[in-house]
């Protein structure tokens, strides 16, 4: 008779309870979707439109997209050029070693960006190897190549990440009947593993392309901040903030915002082809 009451209360406590728990996750939801939402638009609205579209159309803020979009392209491009064979030999090889070496390509992803950038400015200034690239090679201190490779420095972990991910979904299976087709190992990685791995692939460069046009930290301290020199949509903000330059600043934020909207956009239909980051 007790224990028919008790289950009785415990159905009756059950509904209110469960409603309470949605209530909250949705809420939090909410509270969290508004936040960003009143963040974005406050920004938008701080300054006149006319003022907003006559920054965004000025030198110097078509110089900054200019700069960061061919800036971010180059880089990953050279990243993927890199993330590529890396992620394979890491996913698919077995090596003395192999979990140090992982651990330590992971260093640029739990690293600050200045901090990345500090090593290289003393790699390139205070090393004879570095000294030696600098002076005979390719100048990266304070030059646009340094935009580029600091970029590069911070994107290939994440890229590497994404792709070893893909390259442990794809069956080795496939590859090793390709092989007894007649294919050699190149043409079963060109030809079976890439094309099985395209979903991944496109996470990969979207993923690094977005983080590479943000980037700022590893940027600032080798390349500089000189306008109109090595003067990124990152840079841009710090510059024309630090000289209260608002509306340009501004403008430069909604570009920013903007170029993540568009990529988020295409890593969800991404997503939707299968992959999921």
């Amino acid at each position: 008779m007790h224990r028919t009451l008790w289950s009785q209360k415990l159905n009756f406590l059950k509904i209110p309870s469960d409603k309470i728990f949605n209530t909250l996750i949705l809420t939090l939801l909410l509270l969290l979707f508004l936040y960003l939402i009143v963040t974005v638009v406050s920004t938008v609205l701080y300054v006149r439109l006319d003022a907003l579209l006559s920054a965004i159309l000025s030198e110097e803020i078509l110089f900054s997209i200019q700069l960061s979009l061919i800036a971010a392209t180059l880089a990953t491009v050279i990243c993927l050029m890199v993330a590529i064979p890396v992620s394979y030999a890491l996913s698919r090889f077995s090596f003395p070693g192999k979990d140090f070496v992982d651990v330590t390509l992971n260093i640029p992803i739990v690293t600050p960006p200045v901090a990345l950038g500090a090593t290289l400015l003393i790699f390139f200034t205070n090393t004879p190897i570095g000294a030696g690239i600098e002076n005979t090679l390719l100048k990266f201190v304070f030059e646009t190549p340094g935009i580029v490779l600091a970029q590069f420095t911070v994107i290939t972990a994440l890229a590497v990440r994404v792709l070893k991910s893909t390259f442990d979904d794809v069956d080795p299976e496939f590859e090793d009947i390709a092989r007894t087709l007649g294919y050699n190992k190149f043409q079963a990685f060109f030809k079976v593993t890439l094309p099985l791995s395209k979903n991944g692939l496109m996470s990969s460069m979207v993923l690094a392309w977005a983080r590479a046009v943000g980037e700022f930290g590893a940027t600032v301290t080798l390349a500089g901040a000189t306008r109109m020199k090595t003067e990124t949509l990152p840079i841009a903000i710090f510059l024309n903030l630090a000289t209260a330059n608002v509306e340009k600043a501004v403008a430069t934020v909604i570009i920013l915002i903007l170029i993540a909207v568009i990529v988020l956009f295409m890593l969800q239909k991404v997503a939707a082809k299968g992959y999921v980051l």
